[in-house]
């Protein structure tokens, strides 16, 4: 048997301008995907009866419909492989939270077994099979901080500041798809090119979903309010997390130690590679 344990990091979404929406009813959007230290741990031991299982539980979501088994299973089916594979999840990512929680499960996933079962599948390749489970796979398959347009997998590797990040859950669930649905949600950003983007910096950033996520989630409203005290601050994803970027560590714990009272929250620091690729040497 052969046994790996890989991290499965999150993402902030460091901008999100809705440029549009296609004829498929799916959104267009423009966003800086920025890879953090935050992370699931996913332990894959590799099997040779063919069985997919994973021995983890996830409250109110079914095995089979669990992104890490559809993985598992999607990437099997198509290399033919006659080997399986037990998977053990440590979840420490919120689910829901904006944060991609699901997404790098499956990227890690995909990338996991490829190294262990020896498939030999290039990243695009990898990338192209998580497209299928959701639009935020590909990004962690690559494994590289991004601008990112389309549904959010056409992706240009960039460079982006490092900080120390505050992450608040204010523990509320968001229904993403009921805030691409609402009618207020701007959905008509002018698009910006990547050199604007980044060189217009952290201070003229923004999130198109903000307004209407802080309208219907209170809870939400007031953990943006509380955190922008202390530094600029806004959702990530469609939420529930909200986040602030700070220059160092101390300042960074001492805001998370004193928001308490808004839910959970993290101190983590933002990345350029993914800890993942880092373990795999890939």
């Amino acid at each position: 048997m052969t046994t790996l344990t890989l991290p499965a990091p999150a993402k902030l979404n460091r901008l999100l301008h809705i440029t549009g929406r296609r004829e498929d009813g799916y959104h267009r959007l423009q966003t800086l995907f920025q890879i953090i230290d935050l992370c699931d741990q996913l332990t894959i031991t590799s099997r040779d009866d063919g069985v997919i299982q994973l021995t983890s539980r996830m409250p109110g979501i079914a095995a089979d419909d669990n992104l890490i088994v559809r993985a598992a299973q999607l990437l099997q089916k198509v290399s033919g492989t006659r080997l399986g594979a037990t998977l053990t999840l440590d979840k420490t990512l919120p689910m829901g939270g904006g944060l991609g929680g699901g997404s790098s499960d499956a990227a890690t996933t995909l990338v996991g077994l490829n190294t262990i079962w020896q498939l030999g599948f290039s990243l695009d390749e990898l990338a192209a099979l998580g497209l299928q489970l959701g639009a935020d796979v590909p990004v962690f398959v690559h494994g590289h901080t991004a601008w990112a347009e389309g549904v959010g997998e056409q992706l240009t590797p960039v460079g982006l500041d490092t900080p120390w990040f505050v992450i608040i859950h204010p523990g509320v669930s968001v229904s993403t798809q009921a805030v691409f649905q609402d009618p207020q949600l701007t959905r008509d950003s002018r698009p910006i090119t990547m050199a604007r983007a980044l060189q217009g910096g952290a201070s003229e950033w923004r999130n198109d979903c903000e307004a209407v996520v802080k309208q219907h989630y209170p809870a939400i409203a007031q953990a943006l309010d509380w955190l922008s005290q202390h530094a600029p601050s806004r959702l990530t994803g469609t939420g529930a997390c909200v986040f602030a970027a700070f220059e160092d560590a101390q300042t960074a714990h001492a805001v998370a130690e004193a928001a308490g009272h808004h839910g959970s929250a993290w101190v983590a620091r933002g990345l350029n590679t993914s800890p993942l690729h880092d373990a795999l040497g890939c």
